[in-house]
């Protein structure tokens, strides 16, 4: 039986990949193991302990009280080890390791991938893995350190910091205006196809504008939905529909011609852009200097502040 001195730190990775995916598999795969040596190593660690860490039933597992305290102290104590090999590089910090980036998929594609091109290059002992999809992520289930998602967020496990704040646009391509024409008012909207991004499981079809105090928010309709926010943009610059976005996904579009904005005198909703980490005790520095990193380049944008707030 192993002693109390051989607790290996594979061990505590493999513990707390299991403990963030609930399934030894998915953990197994993360960390590019076979489902019987990781099932190995974790009954090591519980004979290295001498507790149970694991209640494992024919569906799932699920953490003992014990494997909950290991857990938490176990975090804290990676984080620390991580921080200190990133300061023992010299002068210079030296950062490695993996960081978990998730975000929308306009977003990640277009502005955010660009951003960690630098960070990257700085930093050539990271790795990032970004994970792009409009679907939400559970960040605690799947290892996600920051997911970049626009709009209000509410889950007390988690902390957001502001990255941006900016409105969206309605905008279609000049293809479809000179075959279409352009809405003069909202209500125009009922004679256009919309393209709508479904979301959550919905399409979202309430878009709101304002002028001169006058707040109106009209049902699109239109014959083409997506859960891909950047179809959705495509189809827009096809010359498919009018869009409802954030300007900051479709900026470039404007800039180059491929959009035009409509109805500029009616000002639509506007949406804030978090960058949100999970609420721990202790974030690795790796995630702490990316973290910064975007909000400086956020900022460079226009229109964000640095304000972290509990959501």
């Amino acid at each position: 039986m192993d002693r109390a001195g051989d607790l290996q730190l594979s061990q505590l990775q493999l513990f707390l990949r299991l403990a963030e995916a609930g399934s030894l598999s998915a953990a197994a795969r993360q960390l590019q193991l076979t489902p019987a040596a990781a099932s190995a190593a974790l009954k090591r660690l519980e004979a290295t302990l001498a507790v149970r860490l694991v209640e494992r039933s024919t569906r799932s597992m699920r953490l003992t009280p014990e494997g909950e305290l290991l857990r938490e102290h176990a975090q804290r104590a990676l984080g620390v080890l991580d921080d200190v090999r990133s300061l023992l590089g010299g002068q210079r910090e030296r950062l490695a390791g993996e960081i978990h980036v998730a975000a929308s998929s306009d977003l990640g594609r277009h502005i955010l991938s660009p951003m960690l091109d630098g960070f990257l290059a700085r930093h050539p002992e990271l790795r990032i893995t970004l994970h792009v999809s409009d679907n939400l992520h559970d960040m605690l289930r799947e290892r996600v350190d920051i997911a970049v998602r626009y709009g209000a967020l509410r889950d007390s496990a988690l902390v957001a910091r502001r990255l941006h704040f900016g409105p969206r646009t309605l905008a279609a391509s000049p293809d479809y205006i000179a075959r279409c024409g352009a809405p003069q008012h909202p209500r125009d909207l009922a004679q256009h196809n919309c393209i709508a991004l479904y979301l959550s499981g919905r399409p979202q079809l309430q878009w709101t504008f304002t002028r001169d105090g006058q707040s109106l928010t009209i049902k699109a309709s239109g014959n083409r939905r997506a859960d891909d926010g950047a179809l959705v943009r495509q189809w827009a610059v096809e010359g498919y529909g009018i869009v409802y976005k954030s300007k900051l996904d479709v900026q470039a579009d404007l800039d180059a011609g491929r959009l035009v904005e409509l109805m500029p005198e009616w000002r639509c909703d506007e949406i804030p852009l978090h960058a949100i980490v999970p609420a721990r005790e202790h974030m690795p520095l790796r995630v702490r200097r990316l973290l910064d990193d975007l909000v400086l380049r956020f900022a460079a944008l226009g229109g964000g502040d640095a304000a972290t707030v509990p959501i």
